[in-house]
């Protein structure tokens, strides 16, 4: 008898939940950064694994929102807490006994799946701290996202709440997502990754022509961003900054198709678009407004 399901990757902002969903299924899909809120929706995952298939949703850190962009990401966390067979709640160790998911996420009530807690960065801890977590969380999980430790008791605890039934998915599958939405993913934890401060938040990114048939494989995309001064940082002095961060992100974009990539990057400003319920909707985001 086969088991499937889906597990939702649910926690706070910066908790390692798209490093640990990405060695799950062994491959990266979910975007990774020092900077919180970094995931903007669910990211899904598929991993299969003898007469076991785990569907994994990393979802957006669960904060209190201060914009429209940050409700509709709460939204798509709290939406994917309901969905599940099963919960990890993966939590910072080094911040010590975190509260229930709950009240994290702000539910008047429980979620009705089971909930693993796994303790990440666990790495990191001194034995007196460790001793600690132990004895206030005795049922949860010490892992680390980073170098795989506690991950075969991880596994073996999400397997045991799967539910019976036939595989969803095909056996080789590891995302239900396009290609075209990963690399346009790509291109933005490209801009993470190489711009301070508040730009990178304001960046989104379209990719406009897809063209697999052309060798290379021709990518058209477009960053959006808010203003005209983030633009012209994006741009940089004589274009040497959007170059650099195409160049990145195209080899990023060769690793995942296995093929030669032409990315052709453009720069648009969209005012204001993540308090934008049109321009959020455009960009694929569930708005409520």
């Amino acid at each position: 008898m086969t088991r499937a399901g889906t597990v939702t990757v649910a926690g706070k902002p910066n908790a390692g939940k798209s490093t640990l969903l990405n060695r799950l299924v062994g491959q990266k899909l979910s975007i990774t950064s020092d900077k919180p809120q970094s995931t903007r929706d669910r990211i899904v995952g598929v991993r299969t694994e003898g007469d076991t298939q785990m569907i994994l949703a990393d979802t957006p850190g669960l904060l209190d929102p201060g914009y429209l962009l940050q409700t509709a990401m709460q939204s798509a966390a709290v939406s994917a807490l309901r969905d599940a067979d099963c919960i990890v709640y993966v939590c910072d160790a080094r911040e010590g006994v975190p509260g229930p998911l709950n009240e994290v996420a702000g539910l008047e009530s429980p979620p009705r799946a089971p909930i693993i807690v796994a303790l990440n960065k666990s790495d990191l801890l001194d034995r007196r701290q460790r001793e600690k977590l132990a004895l206030a969380l005795p049922d949860a999980i010490f892992i680390s996202a980073l170098t795989g430790e506690g991950f075969p008791a991880l596994i073996a605890a999400i397997e045991s709440h799967l539910p019976e039934s036939p595989f969803l998915f095909p056996v080789e599958d590891v995302s239900i997502h396009s290609v075209r939405f990963l690399a346009a993913e790509l291109i933005r934890e490209t801009a993470l990754e190489q711009l301070g401060a508040e730009v990178p938040y304001s960046v989104a990114c379209e990719i406009e022509e897809f063209r697999e048939d052309r060798s290379p494989i021709y990518i058209r995309a477009v960053i959006h961003v808010e203003r005209d001064s983030q633009k012209r940082i994006l741009i940089g002095e004589k274009g040497k900054r959007i170059k650099l961060l195409g160049t990145a992100a195209r080899k990023k974009i060769e690793t995942l198709v296995g093929a030669t990539v032409y990315l052709d990057l453009w720069v648009k400003v969209l005012q204001n678009w993540r308090k934008d319920a049109a321009a959020l909707r455009r960009f694929g985001y569930t708005t409520h407004d």
